[in-house]
């Protein structure tokens, strides 16, 4: 009976289709009233290096992007080819960066969502209604939709993710030159293997996140270590 059981929950698991980027969000908005909506998302959550970037996009509703989805999903070419797209096509598109000292002062959360407030504070055109990917809304005086895995069910939110992401990803490149031997321009700053083992053997940069556990105990044997190192010259000057 126990066998029959897992495998009736496997067969209706495989019929579960994965989201799909539509324009059903939006729809549902005009359908409301709103006349231009503005689709948010962050990139530079998990990282423990470098900003928070958040885009806002507001698309007109008859344009379309073969291939967009959840940037996640999408290769780094496919990616900057739709940036370019967007940047084309729609109707305003704005992109903000929240620095490491602001998310070490206020937290990961607090600052993704002031990125998004920033990004959609500089939009050319102000929208009137706002779809955004997660849990959360932003201070701002329009009607807002949170919508998790939005990225992968809006177009809105869908091209706001590709934005964000080809531009953090680009500013990775470069603090990569900046900050050599972290290996930030393969990983983007996010905790792999690679830069756990460099943050071991180099110290952090001031663009690390301090409040992140594996920085903040490489930042506390370095400070130890000198406490020592202070204390030996101490006892040297002493003899």
């Amino acid at each position: 009976m126990g066998k029959v059981a897992v495998a009736d929950r496997r067969r209706k698991a495989r019929r579960v289709k994965p989201p799909v980027c539509s324009w059903k969000l939006e729809n549902a908005a005009f359908a409301s009233g709103a006349l231009r909506v503005a689709g948010l998302d962050e990139v530079g959550r998990g990282p423990m290096f470098g900003p928070v970037v958040a885009a806002a996009v507001i698309l007109d509703r008859k344009t379309h992007f073969r291939g967009l989805t959840d940037s996640k999903k999408l290769t780094a070419a496919k990616r900057i080819e739709l940036d370019a797209q967007i940047r084309a096509k729609a109707v305003a598109w704005a992109i903000a960066a929240v620095d490491v000292e602001t998310i070490d002062r206020i937290n990961i959360r607090r600052a993704s969502l002031l990125a998004m407030r920033l990004a959609v504070e500089q939009l050319a055109v102000e929208p009137d209604y706002l779809l955004i990917d997660g849990v959360d809304t932003i201070e701002w005086p329009c009607r807002q939709q949170s919508v998790i895995h939005g990225d992968g069910t809006s177009y809105s939110i869908a091209a706001a993710s590709v934005l964000a992401k080809v531009h953090r990803d680009a500013l990775l490149v470069e603090f990569d030159k900046q900050y050599p031997g972290y290996g930030l321009a393969s990983h983007k700053g996010y905790c792999s293997r690679e830069h756990l083992e460099a943050l071991a053997r180099l110290g952090p940069t001031p663009l690390h996140r301090k409040n992140w556990s594996p920085v903040a105990q490489q930042t506390f044997d370095f400070e130890s270590a000198l406490e020592v190192g202070e204390v030996a010259e101490l006892a040297i000057g002493v003899d």
